[in-house]
C-alpha cells in the first residue's frame, strides 16, 4: 500500500515560489496499479519522484505499508522501491544478466540465487534466459530492452514500484504486447504501483485506478469506469475525451456479455430442433457446432422456417468469431467490419462460449449512468 498525506513540493526559483504539488492525498491499495494523468508540467512526475526522495517533499508524509518513510535513509528506501523509466537506463557495460542483478547484489544475495531471480524473470516476460543472459543491451531491440528495465525493477522483489511513462518510447505495436505482458506478469506477482502516463488510453488499459492531475492538486480519483464515465468536472471531462464512452470498451471483456445459454446445436441435429431452440431461447439466430464444439455456421429463423433435413445443410459460414478474453473494443470493431448485430465468441481452444449482441454491449455501456445518485457530464 502506497500513502499521500497532504504532500507539497515548492521548488524556490528566480521568479519566486512554484508549487509543483499541492498537498496530493491519495492512497494506492496493495496489489492494485494507480495511473497518475494529466497535461505537461500538472505534478504527477513531481508526486512519483517523492515518493522515493529523487524529489525531497516540502512537507507531508508518504507510507509504504503503513509504514513511514522519513524515517528510512534514502539508500533504504530506494532500494525497497523498483524504479523504471522510459529512457531504460541499462548499463551498456554490463551483460543483461548483470543488469538484473545489480540490486540484489547491493542487498547481499549470492550470486547463484541472483542468477536465478535473473532467469527466472526474462522468462516471465518472454525471453529466452538462455539466449539473453549472456547479451550486451546494445545486442537487444528496444522493446527487448523495456522489458529487461522493467525486470530489473523488479529484481530484489520489492513490495512498491514506480513507473516513469516506462512504454512511451516503443512503438505502439510493441508497447501493445509489453503493456500486455506486464499485466500478465502483474496478475501474478500483484506488487502496488504508482504508474506515470500521459496516455489516457493506456490509463485505462493498466490501472486499477486513475489519479487525474492539474496545476499540482488531483481533480478526481477513482476507477477507470467512474472517470470516463462520471468525470469530476469539465477539466477531467475534456481531458479524457469527447470520445470517453467508446473508451469504456476496453474496460469489459467479450466474457462478461457474451450470453452462453444462446442456442447452439450439432451440425447434425434437425433443422426443425434449432428452430425450436430458437423459440424458447427468444433468439433468432442459432449457433451450428462442429464436433469439438466449435462454431462452423448459423442458423435464422427465416432459415429454418419450412426448411428439412440436418442443420449443416442449410446452415450459412459464421461471418467472424472473437475470443472471449478480447475486450469490447475488437467486438465493436468486427461488427462493423462484417455488417452484423452478434458475434460467435470463442475460448482458447476454439471453442463455442457464447454470443455477444450490439444490445448486450450497449446495455454493460449504460449501467453506471444509470446507477442512483450519478449524472454524466
Amino acid at each position: 500500500m502506497i500513502r499521500l498525506e497532504e504532500l507539497t513540493k515548492v521548488f524556490e526559483t528566480p521568479n519566486g515560489p512554484v508549487v509543483a504539488a499541492d498537498k496530493v492525498t491519495m492512497e494506492v491499495p496493495a496489489g492494485e496499479i494507480c495511473v497518475l494523468l494529466g497535461p505537461s508540467g500538472c505534478g504527477k512526475t513531481t508526486a512519483l519522484k517523492m515518493v522515493n526522495r529523487l524529489v525531497p517533499p516540502t512537507s507531508g508524509k508518504i507510507f509504504i505499508d503503513d509504514k513511514d518513510t522519513s524515517k528510512l535513509n534514502d539508500v533504504q528506501l530506494r532500494r525497497s522501491i523498483g524504479y523504471v523509466i522510459q529512457q531504460i537506463g541499462l548499463f551498456p557495460n554490463m551483460t543483461i544478466e548483470e543488469n538484473i542483478c545489480v540490486v540484489p547484489r547491493l542487498l547481499g544475495w549470492d550470486s547463484a540465487r541472483a542468477k536465478k531471480r535473473a532467469a527466472e524473470l526474462l522468462d516471465l516476460v518472454g525471453l529466452d534466459a538462455k539466449l539473453f543472459l549472456r547479451r550486451y543491451p546494445k545486442e537487444l531491440s528496444g522493446g527487448q530492452q523495456q522489458r529487461v528495465g522493467v525486470i530489473r525493477a523488479l529484481a530484489a522483489d520489492p513490495p512498491v514500484m514506480l513507473m516513469d511513462e516506462p512504454f512511451g518510447a516503443i512503438d505502439p505495436i510493441n508497447r501493445e504486447v509489453i503493456q500486455d505482458e506486464f499485466l500478465k506478469m502483474q496478475s501474478e506477482i500483484k506488487k502496488t504501483i504508482m504508474f506515470v502516463s500521459h496516455d489516457i488510453d493506456e490509463a485505462v488499459k493498466m490501472g486499477d485506478k486513475i489519479a487525474i492531475f492539474r496545476a499540482g492538486k488531483i481533480e478526481q480519483y477513482d476507477s477507470p469506469d467512474k472517470v470516463l464515465a462520471h468525470p469530476a468536472n469539465a477539466f477531467v471531462a475534456d481531458f479524457v475525451g469527447a470520445d470517453r464512452t467508446l473508451k469504456r470498451l476496453r474496460l469489459v471483456t467479450v466474457e462478461a456479455v457474451s450470453d452462453r445459454a444462446w442456442p447452439a446445436i450439432s451440425r447434425h441435429a434437425k433443422v426443425r430442433d434449432a428452430l425450436v431452440a430458437m423459440r424458447e431461447h427468444n433468439a433468432h439466430v442459432a449457433i451450428v457446432l462442429d464436433s469439438d464444439q466449435r462454431p462452423t455456421g448459423y442458423l435464422t429463423e427465416e432459415m429454418a422456417e419450412g426448411a428439412g433435413g440436418v442443420a449443416q445443410d442449410v446452415a450459412r459460414p459464421v461471418p467472424t468469431t472473437v475470443p472471449a478474453r478480447a475486450d469490447l473494443r475488437a467486438v465493436v470493431s468486427e461488427m462493423f467490419a462484417n455488417d452484423v448485430m452478434w458475434l460467435t465468441c470463442v475460448d482458447d481452444g476454439g471453442r463455442f462460449a457464447g454470443v455477444v449482441t450490439q444490445a448486450a454491449v450497449t446495455a454493460v455501456l449504460g449501467e453506471t449512468y444509470r446507477k442512483p445518485g450519478l449524472v454524466a457530464l
